[in-house]
């Protein structure tokens, strides 16, 4: 094991990843299909490549679980990493400049480090559970604030079996309340966590999941209010992903989804 800490590793682990994601754009890629409608590229499994020699030289005792390369089994180590090569694939594959690289260690059923990389901008944000920070200017370090004042809200409106982020969008008052925002990758969580965003809404299941778990470790550690669609703590069995700046803008939109 390397001197690293859990968290540095996390970032060089994202970094070598998103290197090889920005290396990728803009060039013809191979789409490789998946389950219904969706796909990988060969961008996605090099860079989730990328990651995984990183986390080899620098963790070889622990388990990694990825979303193109798998390692399911892995989830029942004590220790293993969680690896979302590009959150957004179908924004890369068109083209589009939203997308995340994302790597978190689960230790003992806990999140204790992870790393989002914007690729595009050079963005990176990481924590090491109690803090979290944006890389500054200097290459030095910022340390990550919510705030609410933005009035946006990014809805996950993907097509579901209850279309809530739909109709959420859709109901007469929201977009009079809130600045709304589609985006179909999780860079929207570290925006939270920054202050850039309100509030991220999403449905389907996000425990320990490879999209989620950097993301919603980084807003837990700026101070986010993190819950499902119910306003329950997160868990295997939970009902989506509500993620605010503060309790007042979670209650508002907690009442806003029951009443959908």
């Amino acid at each position: 094991m390397s001197g690293l800490s859990d968290a540095e590793v996390a970032v060089a682990a994202a970094l070598a990843g998103a290197e090889v994601a920005r290396g990728r754009r803009h060039t013809t890629l191979v789409i490789h299909e998946k389950h219904g409608e969706d796909f990988a590229t060969d961008a996605d499994i090099a860079t989730e490549r990328a990651i995984r020699a990183e986390l080899a030289r620098l963790r070889p005792d622990d388990g990694v679980v990825g979303e193109e390369l798998g390692g399911a089994e892995a989830r029942s180590a004590r220790r293993h990493w969680l690896v979302d090569p590009l959150c957004g694939t179908v924004n890369y594959a068109a083209g589009l400049p939203l997308v995340a690289v994302n790597v978190a260690l689960v230790d003992s059923d806990r999140v204790t480090a992870a790393a989002v990389v914007d690729p595009v901008l050079d963005e990176l944000f990481w924590t090491d559970g109690p803090s979290v920070w944006q890389r500054s200017s200097d290459d030095g370090r910022t340390a990550l604030s919510p705030c609410a004042a933005t009035g946006l809200v990014c809805v996950d409106a993907e097509v579901s079996e209850r279309m809530r982020g739909a109709r959420l969008l859709a109901a007469g008052d929201f977009a009079s309340t809130y600045r709304p925002r589609m985006l179909s990758t999780t860079l929207a969580l570290p925006w939270v966590a920054a202050g850039r965003m309100a509030a991220y809404v999403s449905e389907g299941s996000v425990h320990r999941s490879v999209h989620f778990a950097a993301g919603i470790a980084l807003c837990e550690a700026a101070g986010c209010v993190v819950t499902d669609l119910t306003g329950a703590a997160l868990s295997a069995t939970s009902d989506g992903l509500l993620v605010t700046a503060d309790h007042v803008t979670h209650d508002d939109l907690l009442a806003r989804v029951a009443r959908l």
